[in-house]
């Protein structure tokens, strides 16, 4: 369902007759600003009311229409449960916990025990975030001002959980703390807020990660207290994508190949592409699946001339890095290595070069600074490069703007590499590393979320796996990471850092990006990429050594394809019906 907030019928007549239209446009704007846009910036203290307010519309709004469906069809809601499944995706509908609370208790006249059992047999959660500051929490403050009741209902089941909590570990306050729904602040001094991913645990019968990878570490580290409690609440449901949008719409070429291998029931029963594998060996259907890339690349060329006016060749490597712009995903990790690529070429110009264009694209939370500049550098290191006649096609750096789905469907299949480079341990699954291995693009990434999955299934030797593993990252963090011991030892690198540093690629503004160099070198590197930079560097060289030779490097992409099975988003939903929805898929 998609809901609209609307003001009441009645209107702030006195106001709008006595001339003052604005308090009366006032009046109607306060109701319909609520959908009007979705996420707004919550940077200032009127957006987060504002989006919590939205969460709360969208998902009451939602719950409500349950209730009245089942009230409709049953009669009843004492088997709510048995009929229906909530599923909360991410936190943002978490509120949806106590606002069923409410209408059980509230409005339907259930005791509050039966309310309880009703309501955990209802929810499931889906967590798609290892990064503690990315949970969602919500100040007290704001909470009792905007939602009173559900505050109190959140206070209730935090209460009781409690109670639970002390009766396995009797006197250990530590142990509560971190399990309460509840965060004191700072020892009581900082501000109280609500944990919206401890409320969608207690909350729900079922908890699952998105990746085996991710599923482990929540298990392991953020959620390990949950899990001391209730191990058998949390499992591993690893995310797929849908081959009727990514492979059949998106690449109406490969489609037509494969359908002439294997016939059409791979469309609905995606491990049928395993049947690809001895065609890499025939050197008819590797033309073939060639031409079609090629192809798929010439139409990608034109969306980048017609969008950046850039013009680039298609008989470059299409090195793709698309996704949202984020630190943990380490866009700049890349364009490091462009900027390495870039001094290199100048360096020895007349060596043989493979040639590259290195591509960009995705969105950023308005609110969130350091991205930002993340996409400005690659915009202005992309102006520099492309600009430099001594370069010419040996290297073009370009960022697609307005990405979305219909943008990625043009992406997607004219892709030669998949970079999927997150530091260890932070990514949770990743969608965009399928889509782009469907479509036979090979990937150069880190061990981590469904790179895992996907290395296991498509062979190691048909993937580039680079960089530090997740319990490196951590030991490395424990030790005392030191990022300016790699920046004084490695001369390229440190190059490549005083280069962005000095104003290279922003001569209008030569101190531009030395607040984001900084940041690396004395802000401590979180996320690692300068531990990684050599070994990125390195499997790019290895990159560059396959694509020289074509019929190899068809054989792996051929393989990519034919290894894509597991990630149909088809296997992925019949595992949450069965698993988690207790949903009977036969009737």
């Amino acid at each position: 369902r998609l809901w609209k907030a609307a003001a009441p019928a009645h209107i702030d007549l006195h106001a709008f007759n006595s001339g003052d239209y604005a308090r009366a446009a006032e009046f109607k704007n306060q109701f319909e600003n609520i959908s009007w846009v979705l996420y707004p910036n919550d940077s200032t203290p009127a957006g987060r009311e504002l989006r919590l307010r939205q969460e709360y519309f969208f998902t009451s709004a939602s719950i409500q229409d349950i209730l009245a469906r089942h009230l409709a069809e049953h009669g009843s809601l004492a088997n709510l449960a048995d009929k229906v499944a909530i599923h909360l995706n991410d936190t943002h509908p978490a509120i949806g916990v106590a606002e069923l609370m409410r209408l059980l208790v509230d409005e339907h006249g259930f005791t509050w025990a039966a309310a309880w059992a009703l309501t955990q047999k209802t929810f499931s959660y889906t967590n798609h975030t290892l990064m503690p500051e990315a949970l969602e929490t919500w100040p007290v403050s704001l909470m009792q001002q905007v939602l009173p009741r559900h505050l109190e209902i959140i206070f209730r089941i935090n209460h009781e959980f409690l109670v639970q909590a002390q009766a396995l570990r009797p006197g250990d306050m530590e142990f509560q703390r971190r399990l309460s729904l509840i965060d004191e602040g700072a020892h009581g001094g900082g501000e109280r807020r609500v944990r919206m991913a401890h409320l969608s645990i207690v909350g729900s019968h079922k908890v699952n990660g998105v990746s085996k990878l991710h599923s482990d570490l929540l298990v392991e580290t953020i959620f390990s207290d949950f899990a001391a409690l209730w191990p058998d609440r949390f499992t591993n449901m690893t995310n797929g994508v849908t081959p009727r949008r990514w492979l059949t719409q998106a690449n109406p070429g490969l489609t037509a190949l494969i359908d002439s291998a294997l016939g059409t029931g791979w469309r609905r029963d995606l491990d049928q592409l395993r049947g690809l594998l001895p065609k890499a060996a025939d050197a008819e259907f590797r033309h073939a699946f060639m031409a079609v890339k090629q192809a798929n690349k010439q139409r990608l060329a034109a969306l980048i001339h017609k969008t950046t006016g850039v013009t680039v060749s298609p008989a470059a490597l299409f090195d793709v890095q698309v996704k949202r712009i984020h630190e943990y995903k380490r866009q700049l990790l890349n364009v490091l290595h462009a900027v390495t690529r870039y001094r290199a070429i100048l360096a020895q110009p007349h060596a043989d070069w493979q040639p590259r264009v290195v591509l960009f694209a995705g969105k950023a939370a308005s609110s969130y600074t350091t991205a930002k500049n993340i996409i400005r550098l690659i915009h202005d290191v992309g102006q520099v490069i492309n600009n430099d006649p001594r370069i010419g096609d040996k290297l073009k750096v370009v960022f697609i703007p307005n990405y979305g789905v219909s943008v990625a469907e043009t992406i997607m299949p004219g892709a030669d590499l998949s970079e999927q480079i997150s530091t260890a341990g932070t990514e949770a699954s990743g969608t965009g590393n399928m889509k782009l291995a469907l479509n036979g693009a090979l990937t150069i990434g880190t061990d981590d979320g469904a790179n895992i999955e996907i290395r296991q299934n498509v062979g190691d030797d048909n993937i580039f796996i680079f960089g530090k593993l997740a319990h490196e990252v951590a030991a490395i963090r424990a030790a005392g990471y030191q990022p300016m011991r790699i920046y004084e030892s490695n001369p390229q690198l440190k190059a490549v850092l005083d280069s962005i540093a000095a104003g290279a690629f922003s001569p209008d503004e030569p101190a531009r990006y030395r607040p984001l160099i900084d940041s690396l070198l004395w802000g401590g590197d979180h996320y690692l990429l300068l531990a990684d930079y050599e070994a990125y560097v390195e499997a790019q060289q290895r990159v560059d050594a396959l694509y020289r030779q074509p019929e190899a490097w068809a054989r792996q992409a051929i393989a990519n394809v034919a290894g894509m099975g597991p990630f149909s988003a088809d296997r992925t939903i019949r595992e949450y019906a069965s698993q988690i929805w207790h949903v009977d898929t036969q009737a």
